[in-house]
């Protein structure tokens, strides 16, 4: 219906036709994660760093992969360990002997997208180095400032069951990833696909066909026009509502800061352009606003130890707040 209402201002054809393909080839070996797959795609076009939670084998790591690879980008990956250094993540100065002087060399955070396995497998110095990167998109080497590429994305997993031997991330620092998305365990149906997918595979890898679809140019023409996209006053007032009642809420001991408001707006806008709209509707900002402000919010400690989570006070401030039509 809204779409009858409302004339396209925007053309966002060939932006869609792009995300189609990469939802197709993605939705082709990730075997339902249709929402996964889509909060991926709006995060790398929100410009905003993603933390994918999941037990082991469900393919956090390979749905991370993939997005990387229907890029036209660089690429690199860092498996987070706890004897792992700050400089083994950000690069070294070498000294060469030929010129007599240091040389900066680069380590793997110097990249377009950058997946980080169980980030919270590493100490807190290097969580805190990485973290500082991903906000300023900058780094400081002896007195040298390198800027990251554009575009630059964070995509970091971490296994939610074990404790052992992992530090856990600070809640401020979480507040750097737009999104934290949490990836369940298949369905019947989709696990017999899966099994059927992988039997038939023969001398090939599930990563063999993937092709880039997006140029790091067109992320960037794309980004540019998410950020134009309309967005009514009544839904901005909506979004603020949200966020607002999170401060207030009796259930919670930390509400999510106005970097909350901005990620679902940003989010919100992504997310209309690839369903082809030049504009937001509630639905948008209700989907985005879980892994949006989930893991921006802390629990009081009653509702914790009654086994409530930060998504289920989410969904009941949403359903309290009256929705704009």
């Amino acid at each position: 219906m809204e779409e009858e209402q409302f004339n396209q201002r925007t053309d966002l054809t060939a932006l869609t036709e792009a995300v189609n393909q990469i939802r197709t080839v993605l939705s082709n070996i990730v075997i339902g994660q249709k929402q996964v797959i889509d909060f991926l795609i709006v995060g790398l076009l929100s410009d905003g760093h993603i933390l994918i939670e999941g037990v082991p084998g469900v393919a956090k790591t390979l749905s991370a992969k993939l997005l990387a690879k229907s890029i036209a980008a660089q690429f690199s990956r860092v498996q987070f360990t706890p004897d792992l250094m700050p400089s083994d993540v950000l690069g070294t100065p070498i000294f060469n002997t030929k010129t007599g002087d240091f040389e900066f060399r680069r380590g793997p955070i110097f990249g377009n997208i950058i997946l980080v396995d169980e980030i919270n497998r590493a100490p807190a110095k290097t969580q805190s180095a990485l973290f500082e990167i991903m906000e300023e998109r900058q780094v400081t080497i002896d007195g040298t400032t390198y800027l990251m590429e554009e575009p630059f994305m964070v995509l970091a997993t971490q296994n939610p069951i074990e404790q052992e031997g992992t530090y856990r991330l600070p809640e401020a620092q979480l507040d750097r990833f737009l999104f934290k998305i949490e990836v369940k365990y298949p369905s019947l149906e989709e696990e017999t696909e899966i099994l059927l997918k992988q039997h038939t595979l023969v001398n090939k890898t599930l990563l063999d066909d993937v092709k880039p679809v997006l140029s790091v140019e067109q992320i960037k023409k794309a980004r540019e026009i998410i950020r134009s996209l309309y967005v009514e006053p009544k839904l901005i007032e909506f979004i603020a509502k949200i966020v607002n009642e999170t401060r207030n809420n009796p259930s919670l001991y930390l509400g999510a800061s106005p970097r909350a408001s901005l990620a679902i707006i940003h989010s919100a806008k992504a997310l209309a352009a690839i369903q082809n709209r030049d504009f937001v509707t509630p639905d948008d900002i209700i989907t985005v606003a879980v892994p949006v402000l989930a893991h921006r919010i802390i629990l009081s400690p009653e509702k914790e130890m009654e086994g409530i989570t930060t998504t289920d006070v989410v969904h009941q401030i949403i359903k309290r707040i009256e929705v704009p039509r």
